[in-house]
């Protein structure tokens, strides 16, 4: 038993359920079918067509519902898609079955049962909708006394009105008004009772709605998104009264548009409460919220005023005739259309006054800026005043970065994060608030102007930073020569000047051994010369003196370990050989000290009018350019030539050097 309960509260049964709710609808539309199939005389191609519609309809609901089922499989929106789209072939179908035996006289078997049971099923097509109300998105009720009351009124009270629905002993409207009661009834003095449950079914609509704005109000920033969404595709009930409307006014019978209608009903609210569910951020809901309430405002006048217009005029569209009417209606819409941005305007700040209260905002801002007023990174404390969010902060994508960060250099993370978009570049985010979408293409030019202001101030300071690097670098390789010079070469020299002066003073007397002092002295001036030839070596290699190939095949044949290289351009400038040589030389000094690589490739190629050097190892990783480090002068190095220098080096996985050179062709 506890199993059972404990499989019932974890939702493994949801999916099962959405499968059988749409097997289910399949046999109901089998039995119809077979129903429609065999008896005669044949039921009119208008129940025919009828049937087959509400069939066609529910299976988008069934279909969604199942797909849904399936990605979300503890969420019961699934399975209540599905059972919203079996009551159309269930209720449709019923009628059907009813009305199928009326052409031979006769009704079919049981079908005065079958009406009589099923008198009040008209109920079900608000059920599954209200439960999606009251537990969308997530498949809780929201926390409180009031929603479990509503729920508990939606599943009951339906039951309550089909009972006594079934009891009463009213005739019933045609085509069924010669269909008897076999089943009991109650006393035709108290059909009345039936009407408090229907009376208390509208409030329960009410109530549901009132749950979901409550939900609205509590929810995060997803929840929201999702439940416009969900409230967007409840639309269509008002849209679907407005399709009925003009169906009277301009054909004066139910057309085209009023199945138009119904067809956005039943199918376009399983689509987007699926939307919703899967794939709320796949376009701004407010946007389209928007142009769905303009337009709608649109129409409403427009056939308010060709009402008004016609019953002012005497006629009524029909007996005036069609010229009449379409003249009529083009005239209104022609007042009417050209006012649509107008509308669109008062929409947006009725529904919307936040969002547009930003996009003023954004506005201003960038004229403030144009003039010189103020500086774009005022954008931050902006849309926090406007959004009224003052945890929003914006972040920065910096050229070559991963990272967003604000303009003082932060870091920028967290949740609700809203992309701003160049094209199809992502140049910044909008974190840690609601922000609509519009919103935040509306920044769009105020977050790459700052973006390349960071980015300039961010390359000035390199440079500055670079200059004090070099400035220092040159200062200590110059006390270095100094003090090699001094120590080395300058001391042999002296002794060798001192050996000379010596074997002068006493070349006539023979005191000393001068062959021997001599043999000495010239000694002394080859290592003098090997120490300058040393010397100069750290300068400039001499090697490169035939050209950067021979220089680095010297530089392979001196590593402890074999080296994979290749070089695609031998003939290069003076500068740019030099600086490559030091970044080949540099990469495969750190890959043999300090990697421990068993492995290194270097490889010299030219790409357009650039030379791109990639040295790769397989050594431990975790190289870096670090302030001190022979990799962080080496960049100084490539800078000074207006390249650039990359490092990836991951724990574990080795370290690829690579630099570009600027060398034009």
């Amino acid at each position: 038993m506890r199993e059972r309960v404990k499989a019932l509260r974890s939702g493994a049964w949801l999916r099962p359920a959405a499968t059988g709710i749409v097997v289910l609808a399949g046999a109901v539309t089998g039995l119809v079918c077979a129903v429609l199939l065999t008896v005669r005389p044949a039921p009119a191609a208008g129940d025919i067509l009828l049937f087959a519609g509400a069939a066609a309809v529910g299976a988008v609901s069934l279909a969604l519902g199942l797909f849904v089922a399936r990605r979300r499989p503890r969420n019961p929106v699934g399975p209540l898609l599905a059972l919203t789209g079996l009551m159309p072939p269930l209720i449709i179908g019923i009628d059907t079955y009813c009305g199928a035996g009326l052409a031979r006289g006769r009704p079919l078997p049981g079908a005065e049962a079958v009406r009589q049971l099923t008198a009040g099923w008209w109920t079900l097509w608000y059920v599954p909708v209200m439960l999606l109300v009251l537990l969308f998105p997530d498949g809780r009720l929201p926390a409180g006394r009031r929603p479990r009351l509503v729920l508990w009124g939606v599943l009951v009270v339906p039951l309550v009105f089909d009972v006594l629905a079934m009891l009463d002993p009213t005739p019933y409207d045609p085509p069924f008004q010669d269909f008897g009661h076999p089943l009991p009834t109650i006393p035709a003095g108290y059909a009345w009772i039936a009407l408090p449950p229907l009376a208390l079914m509208m409030a329960l609509l009410v109530l549901s709605a009132l749950v979901m704005r409550g939900r609205y109000r509590a929810a995060r920033p997803v929840e929201r998104a999702q439940v416009k969404w969900f409230a967007l595709g409840a639309l269509a009930l008002p849209g679907t009264l407005l399709c009925c409307w003009a169906d009277y006014l301009v054909l004066g019978e139910v057309g085209a548009l009023i199945w138009l209608g119904l067809i956005a009903l039943y199918a376009g609210v399983p689509a987007l409460t699926a939307l919703a569910l899967l794939r709320h951020d796949l376009y701004d809901v407010d946007r389209v919220a928007g142009a769905v309430a303009t337009w709608g405002v649109v129409t409403a006048g427009l056939l308010a005023a060709y009402s008004a217009v016609a019953f002012a005029g005497g006629f009524a569209v029909g007996r005036g005739g069609a010229v009449s009417a379409a003249a009529l209606t083009a005239l209104v819409a022609a007042a009417l259309v050209p006012v649509k941005n107008r509308i669109r305007r008062r929409v947006d700040r009725r529904l919307f006054p936040v969002r547009q209260a930003a996009l003023a905002a954004v506005d201003a801002l960038e004229y403030e800026v144009h003039e010189g007023r103020a500086r774009p990174e005022q954008l931050e404390s902006v849309l926090r005043e406007a959004l009224r969010a003052p945890g929003l902060r914006v972040g920065y994508l910096l050229p070559g970065g991963s990272e967003f960060r604000d303009a003082d250099a932060e870091l920028v993370a967290g949740r609700s994060q809203v992309p701003v978009r160049l094209g199809s570049r992502t140049i910044g985010i909008v974190a840690g608030a609601d922000c609509p979408r519009e919103v935040a293409a509306a920044c769009v030019l105020l977050v790459e102007t700052v973006r390349l202001r960071l980015e300039l101030g961010q390359a000035l300071g390199d440079v500055e930073a670079s200059r004090a690097r070099m400035l220092r670098a040159g200062y200590r390789e110059r006390a270095r020569l100094e003090r090699d010079l001094h120590d080395g070469a300058q001391q042999r020299l002296v002794t060798l000047g001192m050996a000379l002066r010596l074997a002068q003073r006493h070349l006539d007397d023979g005191s000393i051994d001068v062959d021997g002092l001599l043999d000495q002295a010239v000694a002394e001036l080859g290592t003098a010369v090997a120490e300058l030839r040393e010397l100069a070596h750290g300068l400039r290699p001499s090697s490169l003196d035939d050209g950067l190939g021979p220089a680095l095949e010297a530089l392979c044949a001196r590593a402890p370990i074999a080296l994979d290289w290749r070089l695609e351009r031998p003939e290069l400038p003076d500068e740019v050989a030099t600086t490559a040589y030091y970044v080949a030389s540099e990469a495969v000094t750190n890959a043999v000290k300090h990697a421990g690589a068993e492995r290194i490739g270097l490889r010299v190629h030219e790409e357009g009018e650039s030379i791109r050097i990639a040295v790769e190892d397989d050594g431990c990783g975790g190289a870096g350019v670090r302030p001190g480090s022979g990799l962080a002068g080496l960049a100084d190095r490539v800078a000074t030539l207006g390249g650039i220098l990359r490092v990836s080096s991951p724990a574990g996985n080795g370290t690829v050097v690579e630099a570009v050179l600027p060398c034009a062709s």
